[in-house]
């Protein structure tokens, strides 16, 4: 997985709002209307939201008639534990001080 890829799923994480949106498709998928009645904000910044939690791969989205329906993406939060096991995997803890600083 390239950087551009992995600071994509971060971000989603990255903003409240995203999280909460996050916290409601928990429970299921969830149309956008239902989203919407469920959190402060307006109809354009929930579709800049969902946007970039889609574009991360950790939503997906469906469209039935004219909303748009999402839900969690297996796949999507597989690559995020993937990536954060082998970073965990890969790091080595020290005690802070840099072979530089010695």
């Amino acid at each position: 997985m390239d950087n551009k890829r992995i600071a994509s799923m971060f971000k989603a994480f990255c903003d409240e709002n995203r999280v909460q949106i996050l916290e409601l498709l928990r429970g299921g998928e969830r149309c956008a209307c239902s989203i919407l009645e469920e959190m402060q904000i307006t109809q354009p910044t929930l579709s800049h939201h969902m946007k970039i939690l889609c574009d991360s791969g950790v939503v997906v989205g469906r469209k039935e008639g004219k909303w748009m329906h999402y839900s969690i993406s297996e796949d999507g939060l597989e690559n995020v534990m993937n990536y954060l096991d082998e970073l965990m995997k890969n790091t080595k803890m020290g005690d802070g001080n840099c072979e530089s600083c010695r």
